[in-house]
Formats: structure tokens, C-alpha cells, sequence
């Protein structure tokens, strides 16, 4: 497997975006900017296409010279050229994080919060290291056992994002009904403390947690499953799309948009969240019967 890039390049590309979206708004060329700033060669260029770093001193002066000066927005993108040469705890896993869940596991670490449509599987952040296990096997078919028992380290120790003192995630998470009934065969046990896993966690006042129902209307869940990345201040959200073959970000504003009105849609489309739990609880205690 290759190894993580030193960069965790989607702050790069998420403060690239946001400057070029600024520089656009004044009409400037990049050639004019750099002007303005005494940079030369292709130094913004290769900044705002997060092919270059850009130092934390270096952002108030170049947003000033858009016109930029609301003390959020400065902070926010300070913060993120600050970040962008950080290496997280993930990175002791370099060997078997591939450089596009990193930068996934990058996003969620900075993000405020997190929606999430799974109409196949318990999120990563719900799963108990059982579940996790059998999910990391199922779907990293190439991978050795070791490898296995790290990825699910790895999704254990992202969980702490719920949980952390400087302000926990913001998560909520619609299930399709039909994840509650998946079954493992070599460990019957596994999906009994999964739906304990899930009530459990549901008592924590930032998470939200439906159900899907197999009789539900028609929604826009049906064209598959994604995540909805979000962050404070000015920084625009990001959506994961995920395959067996690697993950696709979408980053533009509009783009994001149709997943935001989308997710709201299966959230109307879904049980009530207490209604949710009663239907967990009921599978829960039949499960130990």
C-alpha cells in the first residue's frame, strides 16, 4: 500500500478554493493579485490549486487585498493554512490508511458536523469494534489480517470525534431498516451489540439518530449513500462519495447544496427519532432472546 502523503492535501484544496472564490469576487486576474502583493512566478496559482503552501502570516494581506476583512473569515483561513502541514494521530497508520481516507479522516477531525444517508451499513462512528472487524473483512478484500485489525483501530479511534472536549461532532445519521437485520454468521453476537452500540450512543445530546423503514416513500436516498462534511465560519462543505475502489469528494457550493436539500428530504422521509429508538430497542431485546 502506498504511503500517506506528508500533506493532508484536502485542507490545501478546501483553503485553495476559498481564496480563489474571493479573488474571483473582486474580478482580479492572478496575475493582478500577485501584483498587489509583490509575489512572483506562479506562487498563487499553485496555492489556490493546492499544488503550494501558503504561510498563516501571509493570509490577512492577501484576503485585504480582496477585500476582505471580517475577523471570522481571516481567523477561519488562518487556521487552515496553519493546519495544512499538520500530521494527525492517523498518520501512525500510514501503512494501511490510503492517502484517501486520510484525507477523509482529515476532514472529519476539522469538521463541525457530520450527516450522514447509509442505506448499507452502521456509519464508521456507531460501529463497536466487532462490527468494525467484520466490515473492514467484508469490503478490504485484499488486505492481510493485520491490516484488517489496524483499519478497525483506525475507525475505533475516529469515534472519539463524538466524545471530544473542545466541542464534539455534530452528528446525525439516517440508517436504512434492512443495516439492523444484517447478520455474521461466524459471530452471532456481533449485530446484538451493535444495536446496543447505537441506543447507546443516540443518549449523546450531539447525536441524531433515524431509521429509515422499509415501507418508506420514494426519497432521494435511492441514488445510494453519502456523506455531508461541515465546517464553522466561512469554510463551504464537503460530500464523500464512497465505492470499493476509493472515495470522491464533491466541493462546489452547488454541488453540495443538491446533497443538503437531498438529505433533508430522507430525514423527512424517515421514522422520528423516537420512533427510531422504540424500533432499535424492540430488535435489541429480541436479538437477546
Amino acid at each position: 500500500m502506498p504511503n500517506v502523503r506528508p500533506v493532508p492535501t484536502v485542507r490545501r484544496r478546501r483553503l485553495g478554493e476559498a481564496l480563489r472564490r474571493y479573488r474571483n469576487a473582486t474580478g482580479l486576474s492572478l496575475d493582478a493579485a500577485s501584483a498587489e502583493l509583490g509575489w512572483l512566478g506562479p506562487k498563487l496559482s499553485r496555492i489556490e490549486t493546492a499544488n503550494g503552501h501558503i504561510r498563516p502570516a501571509e493570509v490577512a494581506p492577501l484576503l485585504r487585498v480582496y477585500g476582505v476583512t471580517d475577523p471570522d473569515v481571516v481567523s477561519a483561513l488562518e487556521g487552515l493554512a496553519k493546519d495544512a502541514r499538520k500530521q494527525g494521530w492517523w498518520q501512525t497508520y500510514s501503512g494501511v490508511v490510503a492517502p484517501a481516507y486520510a484525507d477523509y479522516i482529515s476532514l472529519e477531525s476539522d469538521a463541525e458536523s457530520l450527516r450522514i444517508w447509509s442505506p448499507l451499513l452502521v456509519p464508521g462512528l456507531l460501529q463497536t469494534a466487532g462490527y468494525a472487524r467484520e466490515a473492514v473483512s467484508a469490503n478490504a478484500t485484499t488486505r492481510t489480517p493485520e491490516e484488517v485489525a489496524a483499519l478497525s483501530e483506525v475507525r475505533m479511534a475516529r469515534q472519539a470525534v463524538l466524545t471530544r472536549p473542545a466541542g464534539p461532532l455534530k452528528f446525525w445519521a439516517v440508517l436504512q431498516e434492512a443495516v439492523l437485520y444484517q447478520r455474521f454468521a461466524v459471530r452471532p453476537d456481533t449485530m446484538r451489540d451493535q444495536l446496543r452500540r447505537l441506543l447507546d450512543v443516540a443518549e449523546l445530546p450531539n447525536v441524531t439518530l433515524q431509521i429509515m423503514p422499509l415501507a418508506a416513500t420514494p426519497h432521494p436516498g435511492g441514488a445510494g449513500g453519502f456523506n455531508l462534511v461541515g465546517f464553522p465560519g466561512p469554510m463551504p462543505d464537503v460530500v464523500l462519495l464512497e465505492n470499493l475502489i476509493g472515495a470522491t469528494y464533491v466541493e462546489g457550493v452547488d454541488e453540495v447544496q443538491v446533497f443538503a436539500d437531498a438529505f433533508e428530504r430522507i430525514v423527512a422521509a424517515a421514522l422520528p427519532v423516537d420512533d427510531s429508538m422504540a424500533l432499535i430497542t424492540r430488535m435489541e431485546e429480541e436479538s437477546r432472546r
